[in-house]
């Protein structure tokens, strides 16, 4: 029995922990429509780790790319993509649409 009562209570305070940890990065949404990132312009909190819900509106693929954040990820047409930020230092963060990099181009501000 207590095998089983601690594998539970391991289990459920796992569950709390990663629900707590989720909850607790902010999450923003970005829009991909007409090879353009809507918003152009991000202000983020600085120092927290960060949630991007990017949504690809166009019917082609996208890259959601920023060498400033370390970050890299295609995004199919039509849909949508979870990227997690670590924490920024204040700043200018540039991004960019790898495939449409003329007019994709977007900033994140941490303050």
């Amino acid at each position: 029995m207590k095998p089983i009562r601690r594998t539970l209570t391991l289990a459920l305070a796992a569950t709390v922990f990663c629900g707590w940890a989720a909850a607790a990065e902010p999450e923003f949404a970005i829009a991909i429509k007409d090879h353009r990132f809507q918003p152009a312009e991000l202000k983020v909190p600085a120092n927290v780790r960060l949630k991007f819900v990017v949504e690809n509106q166009d019917s082609s693929p996208e890259e959601f790319e920023s060498k400033d954040m370390g970050v890299e990820k295609v995004i199919p047409g039509g849909k949508r993509a979870s990227i997690y930020i670590r924490p920024l230092k204040p700043g200018r963060y540039m991004f960019f649409g790898e495939f449409n990099e003329k007019t994709a181009q977007g900033v994140v501000i941490a303050e």
